[in-house]
This record gives structure tokens, sequence and C-alpha cells, in this order.
């Protein structure tokens, strides 16, 4: 899983086939200890997937780049949800009021990441240009424009 721009001789890969992840980190320092596991956390009311961890994200340093792909199962989303309104969430203890700042779909604790979705692939992805701001991640219905567009109204 290539990281455009990147070479890919620096890019660490990494997958958990059983839930349909893959991370691809482009870092100074990527520790051994780093990978993923299904993760124990209960996920939002709106996860599409069952939630991953990234395993020692924190021991992470010089992170030019991760990449991370979610595989999801669009029968879950809510009747009329758009097919293309699923986004990598991810897990921050609960939300501060900065990350509440910075994103007004805070759903327990679960903050919607910029993504792209492959409809073909029924994956979404994101691309950070460094550590998410928790180390949880889930495939989940990001109603934010359907939020916008019913306040245009």
């Amino acid at each position: 899983m290539a990281i455009p721009g990147y070479d890919p001789s620096r890019v660490a890969e990494y997958t958990l086939e059983q839930v349909g992840a893959r991370v691809a980190v482009v870092a100074g320092v990527v520790p051994d200890s780093f990978d993923l596991a299904k993760s124990s956390r209960q996920p939002p009311i709106d996860a599409l997937a069952d939630p991953v961890d990234l395993v020692a994200l924190e021991e992470l340093k010089a992170v030019e780049a991760i990449r991370i792909a979610l595989v999801y199962d669009p029968a879950e989303l809510p009747p009329g949800a758009s097919p293309t309104d699923v986004a990598v969430a991810v897990e921050t203890g609960g939300g501060s009021e900065t990350q509440r700042a910075e994103s007004d779909a805070v759903d327990d604790g679960w903050v919607p990441l910029e993504s792209t979705v492959d409809l073909e692939e029924t994956t979404v992805t994101a691309v950070l240009n460094d550590r998410p701001p928790g180390s949880t991640v889930v495939a989940g219905y990001d109603d934010r424009g359907a939020e916008s567009d019913e306040s245009t109204d």
C-alpha cells in the first residue's frame, strides 16, 4: 500500500486481515513493537466495522505520513445514507475541548478524519502527516455533510 509522493522503500506496511485493516507509515523511527490489533474498545454507534488498535503508536518518531485503510460494511449504513458518507474515525478518549473545536462531529470521543472512500473495494482511507490524535481507529458513518446540508435549508 503505497503512499503517494513517498519512496516505497521508506514505507513500513502493516496488515490485520481479520478486520480488513492496513496501515502504511513513513517515519524516522518505526519501532519493532508497532503493529495492528483488533481492539477491545466499544465502537461508536455509527461504526461500520470493528475497531483496530495502532499498537505502540506513541513510539513512532519523526512521522512524515501515515495511511490508514479500513474495510467497511456498506450494509451497515443507515437508510438513505450516501455510500460516500464514510470516514476513518479515531478514538480520542472522550474528546478534549480543542478536539471538539476542531470537529463538530465528536461522538463519544470518536473524531472523523478527512477520508476518501473506494466504493468498489468498500474501503475508506485517511492519509495524515502526523500521528492521529488517538490509537484506536474505526470505519464509521460520517454525517457531517448531511448536517451542513440541513443547516443551509
